[in-house]
């Protein structure tokens, strides 16, 4: 278990933790939450032995191996792949072990090296690593791509990968979702619902919580409190414990008050005086309740569109995408759409598919290849785009960034303004250089609250952003009167402020009639296509997104069911074939394996008898791999939906 105990841990001049106590069992799928700054990252780097405590102590089993997602990624020019397998190092060491062995000609080293390259699963470490990156969005051929090729947010998801690829015990995952898309973040949790060890997740993105956490741990007021079930659960009791809190703290303040009044009275009169003093004491030793903080007073809203043309925006038949070199790069083709006033739409689609694209094009910053966009009269486009934040100027204070936009204004009503966003007094007028990325996400926020938009266009919002400020942005979205576009991974905020979904997939933009739970079910099926695609197996059912009418969905679900029937039975006679061979080669393995141990097998006079055991171990390893992921594909594709 990991365990902490009284633990203290100071940086700086802040303390983040103060007699803190907390225990988590083996096993148990844990996320860390708390306002940031807190302390989350921190208590990441203590168990990562980073940190060392003030004082009191933190202690976990001394054999666990633990995992956790590296921060930064290198431009090496080592594939992806090789990447991945780097983060097995059980695997790698064997590797190490058996070339030294066998440049030195060690061998009885070799055998015993050779042992553990099997115990690691080194024969099928390539098709397990595979399997990852393709869970994470990779195609099979940027499996090959060099790490350098990729760009940041890729290269993120390679080092959630190689983390997974390590064996482990405890595994320490910061933000895991915030460079994935809905698809990649799906795949994510039912790969953590898998696994063995011990999970500590941090996390902004509350159904991901929901969906892996049972055990919740919050940090607050420089204490760890543990609470049984997921995020919702949490909720709920937390604010419970806070009612209970605040009906302590009033009925407290009632007491201190009645105690003041009384010595206040008679502390003058000599005939009082003890019984004053008595009550001196009692209110000094008396444990002070702190009233209830809420986790977070931050809240706003939309100012209201001074017009609400209709349609807002519409377009004939637009490909969008970049002009290059080349010639012209379309990603979405023939899109037609008018989109109306009071519309509420969520984008779906993986990511490279072309919703950032179609966005740019809506709000104006990319021009269409072909086609038109035509705009109401008195459209006015507030838009967020995914890299909102770099658009920023790093030297200009939050006041100076809303001034250009309001020239006219007074400065006092820009600091009011700025102030309901929470940047007071200082913080008005400081560079924004030194702010956290939540609190420039919060700024450009304000600068498009500032323009009044009857349209907005949101592309991943929430990227930087807590739990609380999330929060706050969906009860302004759910509270806005005009219409809205939005690309978001964070399926609490699209479940409770869009009511209609668009597709973008395949270069085409379509309906999607179905809601969140009906997507996920949708990727998941992708998903096994893509796999057995990527082995050159046959597709076994079309990437057509569902059908807007729901009776025709059903008839075609009733045929698909049918013709899946159909196609299982010479899948599972291939399988009890596959199964066959597999226990061939597992005894072939087994007799390779013992001569192998045998150190007089690599005497030099047997050194010809040597190279063709290997020989055949390597066919055989060759094979099972082959043999095994073949299996994977034809169970995923039997047990398919």
């Amino acid at each position: 278990m990991i365990k902490f105990n009284e633990l203290t841990l100071q940086l700086g001049t802040k303390r983040l933790f103060d007699q803190a106590s907390a225990t988590l069992q083996p096993g148990e799928r844990v996320g860390l939450i708390g306002a940031n700054g807190t302390g989350k990252s921190t208590l990441f780097a203590l168990l990562r032995g980073a940190l060392h405590p003030d004082g009191g102590e933190a202690t976990w089993p001394s054999t666990w191996r633990m995992a956790h997602v590296a921060q930064e990624t290198p431009a090496v020019e080592r594939c992806a792949l090789d990447y991945v397998l780097d983060g097995d190092t059980p695997l790698r060491a064997a590797e190490a072990r058996i070339a030294a062995a066998a440049a030195c000609g060690d061998g009885g080293a070799e055998a015993d090296a050779h042992t553990a390259y099997a115990d690691a699963d080194g024969y099928t470490a390539a098709a397990r690593a595979e399997t990852l990156l393709l869970g994470l969005g990779f195609t099979i051929a940027q499996t090959r791509h060099s790490v350098a090729a990729f760009s940041g947010g890729w290269r993120m998801r390679l080092n959630l990968a190689q983390a997974l690829m390590c064996p482990s015990d405890l595994l320490l995952l910061d933000e895991p979702t915030n460079h994935l898309d809905l698809d990649a973040i799906v795949w994510l949790e039912d790969w953590l619902r898998r696994y063995a060890g011990t999970l500590i997740v941090i996390s902004h993105d509350r159904e991901f919580l929901d969906a892996i956490c049972n055990v919740m741990l919050h940090i607050d007021q420089m204490k760890l409190t543990r609470y049984g079930g997921n995020y919702s659960t949490f909720e709920i009791l937390r604010a419970q414990q806070l009612e209970l809190q605040q009906a302590g703290f009033e009925k407290q303040q009632q007491k201190i008050a009645h105690l003041q009044s009384f010595i206040t009275r008679f502390k003058a009169k000599a005939s009082k005086a003890k019984q004053a003093q008595s009550r001196v004491k009692a209110l000094e030793k008396m444990e002070k309740l702190a009233p209830v903080q809420l986790a977070s007073g931050f809240s706003f809203v939309f100012r209201e569109p001074d017009a609400a043309p209709n349609p807002m925006l519409v377009m004939e038949a637009v490909d969008c995408g970049y002009r290059t070199a080349a010639g012209p790069q379309p990603i979405v083709r023939g899109v037609t759409l008018s989109i109306s006033n009071g519309q509420r739409i969520g984008l779906l689609g993986a990511n490279g598919q072309g919703k950032s694209t179609l966005i740019k094009t809506l709000a104006g910053t990319l021009e269409p290849l072909s086609g038109s966009v035509q705009a109401g009269k008195g459209l006015q486009i507030g838009y967020f785009a995914q890299h909102q934040l770099e658009t920023l100027r790093p030297q200009d204070s939050a006041l100076q960034h809303l001034a250009r936009q309001a020239p006219g204004s007074r400065e006092q009503e820009l600091r009011n303004f700025l102030g309901s966003f929470n940047f007071r007094s200082d913080m008005a007028t400081a560079p924004i250089a030194p702010f956290s990325g939540g609190e420039k996400a919060r700024l450009a926020l304000a600068l498009i609250v500032w323009q009044k938009p009857n349209l907005l266009l949101l592309d991943e919002p929430t990227n930087h952003l807590d739990l609380e400020t999330r929060e706050a942005l969906t009860m302004a979205l759910a509270q806005f009167e005009g219409t809205l576009i939005v690309v978001s991974h964070d399926r609490h905020l699209l479940r409770a402020t869009t009511d209609q979904f668009l597709l973008v997939a395949g270069g085409q933009l379509q309906a999607f009639d179905g809601d969140l739970d009906d997507y996920r079910n949708w990727l998941l099926k992708q998903a096994a296509e893509k796999r057995t695609a990527s082995t050159g197996a046959a597709t076994l059912t079309g990437n057509a997104a569902p059908a807007v009418n729901r009776k025709e969905q059903r008839k075609a679900e009733a045929e698909e069911r049918q013709r899946r029937a159909q196609q299982r039975k010479p899948l599972q006679k291939e399988l009890d074939r596959i199964e066959t061979q597999m226990t061939r080669l597992s005894a072939e393995k087994a007799r390779l394996d013992a001569l192998l141990s045998d150190a007089a097998l690599y005497d030099e006079v047997n050194k010809p008898q040597l190279t063709q055991v290997l020989r055949e171990q390597t066919n055989v390893h060759t094979e099972q791999a082959r043999l095994e992921a073949r299996w994977l594909e034809l169970q995923s594709a039997i047990e398919a939906p």
